[in-house]
């Protein structure tokens, strides 16, 4: 039976809700300006309208504001853990697991390192407590258990949330601590799972272990083997569906709330579950685009502040006149950092990093936050700390998250890192500002003929090696790929196989499923009245992702091209051409080949109009040139653009032509502009027509006026 909270207790929660809220961010807010993490601000918003601060200056209005009435604290309570589940499901988005698998010497030495030495130490200060720090619901061993396992856990929020400010996170220590973190959170919430179910049970036995073990193992195995397809499944359906974020936020949060059900039913924190549904959402390759920021926002402008502010609201530092309880406070305070700080520092040596890298990860890991709020707030209700032992806690996690930006900072002072490092950093910069050459998944439909062979050679040339493809073999008969598939040796790949009803249909149909852009060779000579192919037209009208459209050389000796040794790319202003050379510049840093940039004037008097011509050309070559591609300029004049550039193919005796377009659509059919129509029509080089679609929300090439 449903009981309705009173007037009066409705008014006191909106109150409670909205004070809580405004103030975390107001202080999260204060406390970045000053180099902090914002979790900081939140918790101290809670420990100033808590009995610390509030409760010591105004008694009455804090009792109005926190009165003794099970039911009001249960309701923001209760609202607050829908905030650190959100807050879970944001850390599991950024847990990478190719990422520890790609540093996994390193973070294997640093987590263990990190999470063995503080949490002997923790054990340690958890024997030596004394019982006036315990609850007396539960066993000493669980209560040791519980301060052991606080002492030893990094926040990942918190070290993300760090290494993210201080434009950190790329740095190949900041990597490792990302990684590190991210073990530390896993194996904390596996070690808080084994203790709750430890408190729940009452009493230590191999048989309750076995069961609360044995129950994470079932929960895990069928989050990964079972719930892991489901996901993707309701991810990919909805990309179908069309529905765009909406369908993948609902998928998200509907994912987050059965994983949280799941977990609790099980015996395990219901938290736990948000942080495994988080990860296999951030996973799976059809999650839309923006759903991350879209919860992250919510969480961290709402969600997150409420639950760090209730977690402070329970903190009372007026414990702390006690001189007992100061005592082990400074104990504890120091145990965790020290122990912390050294066991990672150990551990990155004992990998052979660097002293510096070593000292960036020792700092960064010591920063606490909202594994230990969330330890600390499970313990207090299973009842295994009492008031003092929990304000204990809080206080070390926000300390030890204050010390973690300026000991990192000093840490890391004029540290540059490895010319291998710098050189990573540089092209992840370059990556980051491109238009159509990132680490997005691409599609290539085939019927495994060399014009696909083509295409394939340059998605793989131009693109990232860590950007995955899928083959789209249309067509009801199985084809040979493998001519195709051997292009993309190293590189993660996969072979579809879809009807061929429609193939324009199907291609499309697939596009939907998260790519970054659509690779497609085409005929040699198409049919009268196209201009690529039947398909190849429907498609780049119909597209709204970028589209690389490749036609091979003409008279060939042999089915394929060698290596590209010179190249034209016509220069404008356009997002089209930039795109175009994106492609050109990648294609020559690996080849070696010559990039020939060429814009063309068509007016019969040079004079100022050769101005913004060479501006461009000086802007491009500058652009390939950080690229790594080798390159020359050419302002040519001439009445017919076609004619020039192909007077340029053939006096440098190029074998390339890559070109940006933007897709219009004219009588029914695709318009790529008429220089590309002649282009493609005259020229025996092998041609790359780059698109970046300029589509509206529908979808629809814009129209063209006119013949």
């Amino acid at each position: 039976m449903l009981v309705s909270l009173s007037g009066h207790q409705l008014l006191v929660f909106w109150v409670q809700f909205a004070s809580l809220v405004a103030l975390g961010r107001v202080l999260g807010l204060a406390l970045r300006k000053i180099g902090q993490p914002s979790v900081i601000g939140e918790l101290a918003a809670g420990l100033i309208l808590g009995p610390s601060v509030f409760g010591q200056l105004w008694p009455a209005g804090f009792h109005w504001f926190l009165p003794d009435d099970h039911m009001q604290g249960a309701a923001i309570v209760a609202v607050s853990w829908v905030g650190a589940a959100l807050l879970l499901v944001v850390t599991g988005f950024e847990t990478d697991l190719a990422l520890i698998a790609r540093f996994r010497r390193a973070t294997s030495a640093v987590a263990v390192g990190s999470l063995v030495v503080p949490f002997i130490g923790g054990l340690a200060v958890g024997y030596l407590l004394p019982e006036s720090f315990h609850a007396d619901r539960s066993p000493k061993v669980v209560f040791v258990l519980f301060i052991a396992t606080a002492l030893s856990i990094s926040s990942l929020p918190v070290v993300a949330k760090i290494l993210g400010e201080m434009r950190l996170l790329r740095r190949n220590f900041g990597q490792i601590n990302l990684a590190a973190g991210m073990v530390n959170d896993a194996l904390g919430w596996l070690l808080l799972g084994i203790i709750s179910g430890l408190a729940a049970s009452g009493s230590i036995s191999l048989s309750s272990v076995a069961k609360t073990v044995g129950g994470m193992a079932v929960f895990l195995l069928g989050a990964f083997f079972v719930g892991r397809p489901v996901v993707d499944a309701l991810l990919r359906r909805t990309r179908r569906s069309g529905s765009g974020s909406d369908g993948g936020l609902m998928v998200s949060m509907l994912t987050m709330l059965a994983f949280c059900v799941f977990g609790q039913a099980m015996g395990i924190e219901a938290v736990l579950g948000a942080f495994v549904a988080g990860i296999l959402l951030g996973q799976s390759r059809f999650q839309h685009e923006g759903v991350r920021e879209r919860i992250e926002g919510l969480t961290m402008s709402l969600f997150a502040p409420l639950f760090f502010a209730t977690a402070g609201l329970r903190v009372d530092l007026s414990l702390l006149r006690d001189p007992v309880v100061l005592g082990w406070a400074l104990v504890v305070i120091a145990v965790a950092s020290v122990a912390k700080f050294g066991g990672a520092y150990l551990g990155a040596r004992f990998a052979r990093l660097s002293s510096r890298e070593s000292l960036a990860l020792g700092a960064g890991l010591n920063a606490r936050g909202a594994m230990e709020v969330i330890i600390a707030t499970v313990g207090l209700g299973m009842g295994v700390l009492n008031d003092a032992s929990y304000t204990i806690i809080v206080l070390m996690a926000m300390v030890t998250s204050m010390a973690a930006p300026p000991t990192l900072r000093l840490a890391v002072r004029d540290f540059t890192g490895s010319d291998e490092e710098k050189a990573r950093l540089d092209q992840e910069e370059k990556l980051s500002t491109n238009l159509i050459v990132k680490n997005r998944r691409l599609l290539l439909p085939s019927r495994g003929l060399p014009n696909s062979i083509v295409a394939a050679q340059i998605l793989h040339l131009a693109w990232p090696t860590d950007a995955p493809v899928t083959v789209l073999s249309v067509g009801s008969d199985p084809v040979d790929m493998q001519a195709v598939l051997n292009v993309f040796d190293g590189r993660d790949h996969e072979v579809r196989q879809v009807p061929d009803r429609d193939a324009v249909a199907a291609i499309l149909d697939e596009s939907k499923l998260g790519f970054g852009a659509i690779g497609l060779g085409v005929m040699d000579t198409p049919k009268p009245g196209q201009l690529l192919s039947a398909v190849a037209d429907d498609v780049v009208a119909r597209s709204r992702l970028p589209m690389v459209v490749v036609r091979r050389a003409r008279h060939l000796e042999t089915p394929l091209p060698g290596f590209f040794t010179r190249c034209v790319v016509p220069v404008s202003g356009s997002r089209s051409s930039r795109a175009a050379q994106e492609i050109a510049g990648n294609l020559s840093a690996r080849l070696g080949t010559e990039l020939l940039l060429t814009h063309v004037i068509t007016r019969g008097d040079a004079g100022d109009a050769d101005r913004p011509g060479v501006s461009m050309l000086v802007a491009a070559q500058t652009y390939v040139g950080e690229l790594g591609a080798t390159s020359r300029t050419m302002l040519r004049h001439g009445r017919s653009v076609t004619d020039e550039l192909l007077g340029l193919v053939r006096s440098e005796e190029a074998d390339l032509v890559v070109v940006g377009a933007s897709p219009r659509s004219l009588e029914e059919r695709v318009y790529l502009g008429h220089m590309i129509e002649e282009l493609l029509a005259r020229c025996d080089a092998t041609i790359v027509v780059v698109t970046v679609p300029d589509s509206d929300v529908t979808g629809e090439l814009p129209k063209v006026q006119g013949t």
